[in-house]
């Protein structure tokens, strides 16, 4: 089951189940849109994989599956991410 992050892990947007900007990663990490283009450039900082358009859980099936109310919270490094970048940066997720 995805779990729905309720915040962006770099800025701390919320991000509610229905949300239009939430992006993750193959392993969950949440971000918004905004820092995904402007600032990880659709590289993951923990993994270096790509970010994709979170996908909108029905309302009745929140009932039964909730969304997560973990906050994970961890401004990238901008150096350690730089060094990601570089190494990521114009290849596509699908070749990295």
């Amino acid at each position: 089951m995805l779990e729905l992050r309720p915040i962006c892990e770099n800025c701390g947007k919320k991000l509610p189940p229905n949300s239009t900007e939430a992006m993750i990663c193959t392993y969950e990490c949440t971000f918004c849109a905004d820092c995904v283009e402007n600032i990880l450039h659709n590289v993951c900082p923990n993994c270096g994989g790509g970010l994709e358009k979170r996908p909108i859980r029905k309302q009745a099936n929140l009932i039964k599956h909730p969304p997560s109310t973990k906050e994970v919270y961890k401004p990238i490094d901008k150096d350690s991410f730089n060094n990601l970048l570089k190494q990521f940066q114009g290849i596509p997720p699908e070749l990295r």
